[in-house]
């Protein structure tokens, strides 16, 4: 007999706000707090305009987080929602060792000790104490659970039922969509304060980002672990520069 194809994971109305709430810039992680490298780039004059911002922005996008964080979330999901703390773990391991500066690595630990607080603390708003056993486990991965790993328990406790990394498996395109989303909101607020421009320019170069997405996206849930990459030397040259830049706006 031929074998039948399972339905795609649909999400539901409580899930779909669950995710959108993790997108949120309110979500208490202090993603608002880090440039990325960006105000580097100001710094140096390489980003000086609303156009020099999009290019920017967009090329990190494409050459970075769809070649690098997006994947690693596209198969911690599934992870978690398997319990498969060994892959986790190996996800968790990738993510810290490929961070090219001090101030990327530190930010991924900090975001992703705070989330799994903030899970903690929601978690236990029924209860006197939070049910989950994998937020104790996520919140034991050495050195740190990192932003990705931390961002996909958030996804596998909000998705009603097991996913797969399938291509075409809407509710972890969603998922992604919300954490790629979140990411370009929080790069766009600091390149409003950092190049400095305004609010219109700022939503011009988040459409343009929301364009570039699901194409990363796609990109992202069809790469093997093999081609996963984290190689971006400029960002890292500026993000080490970030380090010691004498006026901040932002975190190092």
């Amino acid at each position: 007999m031929p074998r039948v194809a399972p339905r795609p994971t649909q999400l539901t109305s409580a899930a779909r706000l669950q995710l959108m709430w993790l997108a949120s810039p309110a979500l208490p992680v202090g993603g608002f707090s880090y440039s990325e490298g960006l105000e580097a780039a100001v710094d140096s004059g390489r980003v000086a305009t609303e156009t020099h911002a999009t290019v920017w922005l967009r090329d990190q996008l494409t050459l970075s987080v769809a070649r690098a964080d997006l994947p690693v979330v596209a198969r911690a999901v599934p992870a978690w929602q398997r319990h498969d703390l060994a892959r986790v773990r190996e996800l968790n391991d990738w993510v810290g060792q490929t961070r090219e500066t001090s101030e990327l690595r530190l930010q991924t630990e900090q975001m992703g000790r705070s989330l799994v607080e903030w899970l903690r603390n929601r978690d236990g708003l029924a209860s006197l104490e939070p049910t989950d056993a994998r937020l104790q486990q996520c919140a034991a991965l050495p050195p740190a659970p990192t932003w990705p790993v931390a961002f996909a328990l958030a996804v596998a406790q909000s998705l009603p039922a097991p996913i797969s990394a399938a291509d075409g498996e809407p509710a972890l395109r969603e998922a992604l969509l919300s954490f790629t989303f979140g990411w370009a909101e929080n790069m766009v607020q600091a390149a409003i304060k950092s190049v400095p421009l305004g609010q219109s320019a700022g939503q011009r170069i988040l459409q343009s980002l929301i364009d570039a997405i699901p194409g990363a996206i796609d990109h992202a849930l069809t790469l093997p672990d093999t081609q996963r990459q984290a190689f971006t030397p400029m960002l890292a040259i500026l993000s080490a520069q970030h380090e010691t830049q004498y006026s901040r706006l932002f975190r190092s």
